[in-house]
C-alpha cells in the first residue's frame, strides 16, 4: 500500500508541475487550462492535437518508461508552438518544466499552422524524419517495457553454476515467476542495471556514475505473488550485500540454486548438501561440480583436454603457492609431480581418472571446525575477510556448514551475544530497523529487547559448482525482497564470451553452443529439447510480413 501511495504522490507532483508550466498553452489549443493539471489526460490532449496515437498517454507516468515518453510528448507540444530548433529541443529534454514555463508565459507564443497542403518539400522531408525518429523512440520504449515489466536478459560471467549453467550462457528471466516486484527507482536509464560505466580496478565502485536517481524512490512491493521460490529452483536475485547500491532492485544480479526455503534447516557435511537432515535430490538437468587435486606424472595437454571435455576449469599449481606443501602432505601427493586443481562433475572425474598421466585424484574437502575466510581453493592467494563465512562467529566452512535454520516470516528469534551475528544484518539492512548493541544490551528502534519477529521469508542460494561459488554460505540468506525471478530459457550460449578467472586455459576465440540455445531451465529433465527453430520461424515470419507489407504499399502507391 505504501508503494502505491508514494507513487500517487509522485504522479500528482509531476502533474502539478505540468499544469503550472503549460496551462496557457492548453488554453491556446482551445482547452480548459485546468486539463493541463489532470494526470494522463493532459498528455492525451497533446497526442490528440499532434496526431499521434492517443493510447500512448498511458505510458506517460510508468516507472522508467514514463520519463522517456514525457520527454517525447513535451517535444511534440513545443513543436506545436514553433519551438523546433536544436536548442529548443535540448532545453525541453534537460529542463522540461522550466523551459515549457518560459514558453507558456511568453506573450508572443502562437500556434504553428501545420496544414499539409501548404508544406514545402523541405518541411515534408523534415516531417518524415520526425516520423522515423518517433518510430525509433517507440521501439526503444517498447523494448524498455518488456525489459522492465516482463523479462530481462541475463548473462553468466562466472562458473559458480557450472555445469548446469555454463560461462557464456545468456538467459531470459521471467520477472513474474514469484510475483512482479514493482520498480523501486522509477527515474533511471533503460537497460542499465546499476551504473552507467565501471571505473575499473583502480577506481572506487561507489564513485561510478549511477544509472538511476537515488533520491526518487519507491518502497518494496510485489503484486500477483501466486508462487514463492521452491527447493531446486534456479533463481535470479539481487546480491544482498552489495555495498555500492542502496537500491534493492539496482544491486548486482546473481543466479544460484535455491537449496533451502524459509523454515528449512540447511547443512553441509564433507562437501555434501543436506536439507532437513536428508541428502539433496539431484535433478536430471542438474550437474554438480566439486573441487579435486589431480596429481600427474607429466603435464597434461590442457588445450586437448579442454576440447574433449567441452570446457573444464583447470588451474596448475605452483609449489611456491602458500599452503601447497601442507596440501600435498595432507593428500599424500609428491610435491615434485605436476598438480592441478579441477572443478569436476562425476562424469568428468571418471574421464580424468582414466588418463594415463594421472597418478592420483583427491577431492578437496576442508577440515571440520575450521572457519573459512575464502571461498575458492588455494590458488586464491589473496584472502578477502569480507567473504568470510556466515554467520561470522561460527567455526564453519563451505564443506562443513551448519546446521542453519532459514528464517521464516513470523519466526520469533532470541537475540543475544551468540545469535546476534546471524540476525543483525537481517534486522538492520533487510528489514530496515535501527539496531544498537550497547554494553551487551540490544536496542531495536530505540527499545531494549531480547527478541525479534522476522518480517519476510528468506532463502538459501547455493551454486552447483560447490567449491567455486560465492553464495549464501558466505554472504548469508537471501531476503524475499531481493528475488527477481526464474530463468525461462537460454537464448544464446557463447563459449569464450567471458574469461573465467578460475581456469588457467581459456577458449581459443569463441564459438556458439548451438545445442544449448533455446533450452528451458528448471525443467528437471535430463535431455531437454531445444526450441531454436521456433525462434527462427518467428524471425522469418516477422521480416517476411514486413517485406510483403512494404511490397503491397509500393504497389498501391504505383497504382495511384
Amino acid at each position: 500500500m505504501n508503494y502505491f501511495l508514494t507513487y500517487t504522490v509522485y504522479v500528482l507532483i509531476l502533474s502539478v508541475l505540468m499544469g503550472i508550466s503549460t496551462w496557457k498553452l492548453f488554453k491556446k489549443l482551445g482547452y480548459n487550462p485546468l486539463f493541463a493539471f489532470i494526470p494522463f489526460y493532459n498528455y492525451f490532449i497533446i497526442l490528440k492535437e499532434t496526431k499521434h496515437p492517443k493510447w500512448w498517454a498511458f505510458l506517460s507516468y510508468l516507472p522508467i518508461v514514463g520519463p522517456i515518453m514525457m520527454s517525447v510528448f513535451h517535444l511534440y507540444l513545443m513543436k506545436k508552438f514553433g519551438k523546433t530548433l536544436f536548442k529548443d529541443q535540448l532545453l525541453t529534454v534537460i529542463l522540461p518544466f522550466i523551459y515549457m514555463a518560459t514558453v507558456n508565459y511568453s506573450k508572443d507564443v502562437e500556434l504553428e499552422d501545420e496544414n499539409e497542403l501548404f508544406l514545402t518539400d523541405e518541411e515534408k522531408e523534415e516531417k518524415k524524419k520526425d516520423s522515423f525518429l518517433g518510430s525509433v523512440t517507440f521501439a526503444v520504449v517498447f523494448a524498455t517495457i518488456i525489459h522492465v515489466f516482463v523479462t530481462q536478459p541475463f548473462g553468466i560471467p562466472t562458473g559458480s553454476m557450472e555445469r548446469t549453467l555454463l560461462v557464456g550462457d545468456f538467459l531470459f528471466v521471467n520477472k513474474w515467476s514469484y510475483g512482479y516486484r514493482l520498480p523501486m527507482r522509477p527515474l533511471a536509464i533503460p537497460f542499465l542495471q546499476g551504473t552507467i560505466f565501471d571505473s575499473g580496478e583502480k577506481g572506487n565502485p561507489k564513485d561510478d556514475p549511477k544509472s538511476y536517481v537515488n533520491a526518487v524512490k519507491l518502497p518494496y512491493e510485489r503484486i500477483l505473488q501466486f508462487n514463492k521460490p521452491q527447493r531446486h529452483d534456479v533463481v535470479v536475485f539481487n546480491y544482498p550485500q552489495d555495498s555500492v547500491h542502496t537500491a534493492i532492485d539496482r544491486k548486482d544480479p546473481y543466479v544460484k540454486r535455491c537449496v533451502a526455503v524459509a523454515g528449512d534447516t540447511f547443512e553441509m557435511r564433507g562437501g555434501r548438501l543436506y536439507v532437513n537432515n536428508k541428502p539433496e535430490t539431484i535433478l536430471g538437468d542438474q550437474e554438480i561440480q566439486h573441487s579435486y587435486y589431480v596429481e600427474t606424472g607429466s603435464e597434461l595437454d590442457i588445450k586437448d583436454l579442454f576440447k574433449k571435455l567441452e570446457y573444464i576449469s583447470i588451474a596448475q599449481l605452483d609449489n611456491s603457492i602458500p599452503g601447497f606443501e601442507e596440501t600435498a602432505k595432507k593428500y599424500g601427493i609428491n610435491p615434485a609431480n605436476t598438480v592441478y586443481v579441477m572443478q569436476l562433475t562425476d562424469k568428468r572425474l571418471k574421464a580424468i581418472k582414466d588418463l594415463p598421466q594421472v597418478i592420483s585424484v583427491h577431492e578437496d574437502v576442508m577440515e571440520k571446525g575450521y572457519a573459512s575466510v575464502r571461498y575458492r581453493d588455494i590458488t586464491r592467494t589473496k584472502i578477502d575477510t569480507t567473504q568470510s563465512i556466515y554467520p561470522i562467529n561460527k567455526p564453519w566452512n563451505q564443506d562443513w556448514y551448519g546446521p542453519l535454520r532459514i528464517p521464516k516470516k513470523g519466526d520469533v528469534v532470541t537475540l543475544n551475544k551468540e545469535t546476534l551475528p546471524e540476525y543483525q544484518w537481517i534486522i538492520s539492512e533487510y528489514e530496515h530497523n535501527s539496531l544498537e548493541n550497547k554494553n551487551g544490551k540490544i536496542f531495536i528502534n530505540g527499545k531494549e529487547t531480547n527478541q525479534y519477529t522476522i518480517k519476510q521469508d528468506y532463502y538459501m542460494m547455493v551454486g552447483d559448482n560447490r567449491d567455486a561459488s560465492l553464495d549464501a554460505r558466505f554472504f548469508g540468506v537471501v531476503p524475499e525482497e531481493n528475488i527477481v525471478g526464474k530463468p525461462m530459457f537460454t537464448w544464446m550460449s557463447i563459449e569464450g564470451a567471458f574469461n573465467d578467472s578460475g581456469a588457467s586455459f581459456q577458449a581459443d576465440g569463441w564459438r556458439i553452443r548451438w545445442d544449448r540455445m533455446f533450452k528451458a531451465t528448471n525443467t528437471g529433465e535430463a535431455n531437454k529439447t531445444s526450441y531454436w527453430w521456433i525462434a527462427a520461424m518467428i524471425l522469418i515470419l516477422f521480416f517476411g510480413w514486413e517485406y510483403f507489407v512494404k511490397l503491397f504499399r509500393k504497389k498501391k502507391d504505383d497504382e495511384l
